[in-house]
């Protein structure tokens, strides 16, 4: 039989209650598609800083590269500045592991009413194709003058022509075994002459493999309001670490909740594990209540079963879940429920299993 092994690290806040829920889903779906899930925590995050002075071992990245996976809950506490808990090991992993493609769906499911009026499941069906190991979160920059009234802080951008290439390359190869093969290049070019001038020059160059995809690009703000106003006109989008940041969240919000929406830090050559996480952070402020969505982490595990060949087990999956809120009895209070992250995950292991039953 054959048999995954997943780093599991469940980090902080929410992440602790909502990924052993997406556990128990993949577990449902390993038994339905005769494979094994083998999981090792690891107690990195900011509990881990607190008690070390570090997110993480010094030889983390060494360790996680013996998994096929990484399964990631969230990173975040107030008690540990925002630089020192993504700047030290959501960031790091990314880059050393050459995680460089970050995938975020943004569907609206069955049974989730999203906040544009009269918009249904088939208006809003996008991927969206961030770069994640380049742009502005470099991390290159810093500050002189500290604390005088010239004070000055530099945060640059580094956008490398290979970084480009590889990652448009792998945007329109998904824009391509898609329906609609549509993909939208978000730009910056009026402003951002140099780095956005680069990156249209570089998509432009690539999107002439690719003659069957319907290749346009727009300014960010115009996606940014197409993503409210139009969405059903968008289909692959191709974007910057930074403004991938940015309208994933305005794409999950027009899902329903941010509290659904998964996401794949992906190495498209496997030279090392690729990690699957849900986009929303740590949300201290529902932490430990029990009330946490654990959609976007059942959901980000079902994308790492697909990258690791077990498709008919991510299709399971995320039929399950559109099942469950099709069904209406059971949503946390993010959707206008009143289910516990328990209940929820429950209901959805269930529903795996229960189609387990079903005439093949």
């Amino acid at each position: 039989m054959k048999s995954h092994r997943i780093a599991v690290l469940a980090g902080d806040g929410i992440g602790k209650e909502v990924v052993p829920a997406g556990i128990d889903v993949l577990k449902a779906a390993a038994a339905r598609g005769g494979f094994t899930l083998e999981f090792t925590p690891f107690p990195w995050g900011c509990d881990f800083y607190l008690h070390n002075g570090r997110m993480m071992d010094a030889d983390a990245v060494d360790r996680l590269m013996a998994f096929d996976a990484i399964y990631l809950g969230a990173i975040g506490d107030p008690k540990v500045p925002d630089h020192i808990s993504a700047g030290e090991l959501l960031l790091p992993l990314r880059r050393r592991l050459v995680q460089y493609v970050n995938l975020r769906p943004v569907r609206l499911l069955p049974g989730i009413a999203s906040p544009l009026a009269g918009r249904g499941a088939a208006d809003i069906d996008i991927v969206c194709v961030r770069e994640n190991s380049e742009g502005e979160y470099c991390g290159v920059g810093g500050r002189v003058h500290a604390g005088t009234p010239d004070e000055l802080a530099e945060q640059t951008g580094i956008f490398t022509r290979r970084g480009i290439e590889r990652i448009a390359r792998y945007a329109f190869r998904m824009a391509a075994s898609r329906p609609r093969k549509l993909l939208a290049s978000a730009t910056k070019s009026n402003a951002l002459q140099h780095s956005m001038m680069l990156w249209d020059e570089v998509v432009e160059q690539v999107s002439k493999e690719f003659p069957e995809v319907n290749y346009r690009k727009y300014y960010v703000d115009a996606i940014a309001a197409r993503l409210v106003t139009h969405p059903q006109t968008l289909d692959t989008i191709l974007c910057s670490n930074l403004f991938g940041d940015i309208l994933t969240d305005i794409g999950s919000a027009i899902s329903g909740s941010l509290g659904i929406a998964p996401s794949g830090n992906i190495n498209p050559e496997r030279t090392t594990p690729s990690m699957f996480e849900p986009i929303h952070g740590s949300a201290p402020d529902i932490a430990g209540k029990g009330i946490a969505n654990p959609v976007g982490a059942i959901w980000a595990g079902a994308m790492m079963l697909d990258h690791l060949g077990e498709r008919a087990a991510h299709d399971r999956i995320v039929s399950a879940i559109g099942r469950v809120f099709a069904d209406g009895r059971i949503k946390t209070p993010d959707l206008g429920g009143s289910s516990t992250t328990a209940q929820v995950g429950a209901a959805i292991a269930q529903a795996v299993t229960e189609e387990t039953r079903q005439p093949a």
